[in-house]
């Protein structure tokens, strides 16, 4: 084997792995993640009192279905979107490596770079899923706070990612799916310049053999990138929650009764500070741990797992 800045780098094949792992973390840990963003844009009215309350609720109200409210927008995106980070920090990794070692400093722009790749689909991707999934709050929020709508009133339609998507594109043009973009950078920047580096550190704990790349990352077993994602996970989105908060209301189109607009980051920021107190930059910080923890460590254990080399082994 060669060392590790000489080995031939298959980028589809790791475009495959990162696609194959966000699949499989999305489908197991969605339903929290839709807790997590009705948790965060309550201000007036409170429908959920925490994650298990908006869970049962939400069950109740729409069906074990409507916890995968905004699912099919974030299967088809999360492709590419865990494709590009995943992909992208292993790519930094290879060219700021120099002898098979990388110092912290080039761990965490190789992170950043991974941050700012992935944006491009994020964006969109969270754009149209808020409003999928905020859906769901705001009736209950109607029901909580007005009288019960005559018998002859028609329910409203429920939105679609489609509908949201042309009314963008009608209204704002391509600039409408990209909302929230600076925020969207501000909290997916940190993020992954925490969190790679604090992965590849558990990843390798207990650890001294190189695989045949010259990296110890590809010799750990899929317990061990499992637990270090989990645990990487957890840390940076509780680190980065208050720029998470600060997206999704900025991301959010349709309000509450007495729920706030914003113009802007520091707006919202300024606006949340003085109205909510700071705690609210905190809320959704528990679901937002159970949902990446799992998240990130099956992505990680299943990327790790090699799926697009074996893929394209076949065709070969």
């Amino acid at each position: 084997c060669t060392a590790f800045g000489a080995v031939s780098f298959s980028l589809p094949a790791k475009l495959i792995d990162g696609g194959v792992a966000g699949l499989v973390g999305v489908t197991c840990v969605f339903p929290i993640d839709l807790a997590k963003t009705r948790l965060q844009n309550q201000q007036g009215t409170k429908v959920y009192s925490g994650l298990l309350d908006c869970l049962v609720k939400t069950i109740r109200a729409e069906g074990y279905l409507g916890m995968y409210r905004g699912a099919a927008v974030n299967l088809i995106l999360v492709t590419p979107e865990k494709a590009i980070k995943l992909a992208a920090n292993d790519v930094f990794r290879q060219k700021l490596s120099k002898g098979g070692r990388l110092p912290l400093w080039a761990e965490i722009l190789a992170g950043c770079g991974a941050g700012t790749c992935q944006v491009v689909v994020t964006t969109p991707m969270e754009m149209l899923k808020i409003q999928l999934q905020d859906a769901g709050r705001l009736a209950a929020q109607r029901t909580v706070s007005a009288p019960a709508p005559p018998l002859t009133e028609p329910p409203s339609p429920r939105p679609s990612a489609t509908g949201i998507t042309l009314e963008l594109l009608r209204t704002r043009g391509l600039i409408g799916l990209y909302r929230g973009a600076g925020a969207t950078l501000l909290r997916d920047v940190p993020f992954s310049m925490i969190y790679f580096p604090l992965f590849a550190k558990l990843n390798t704990l207990g650890r001294r053999e190189q695989g045949c790349h010259g990296d110890t990352q590809e010799r750990a077993p899929f317990v061990q990138s499992f637990m270090a994602g989990c645990a990487a996970g957890s840390v940076a989105a509780v680190a980065v929650t208050p720029l998470d908060v600060i997206k999704t209301r900025l991301q959010t189109l349709k309000k509450g009764v007495g729920e706030d607009s914003y113009r802007g980051l520091a707006d919202c920021a300024r606006r949340i500070w003085s109205r909510e107190g700071p705690s609210a930059f905190l809320k959704g910080a528990t679901c937002r741990a159970l949902v990446i923890a799992p998240l990130f460590g099956i992505a990680q254990g299943v990327y790790f797992l090699g799926a697009g080399e074996q893929v394209l082994a076949v065709f070969r």
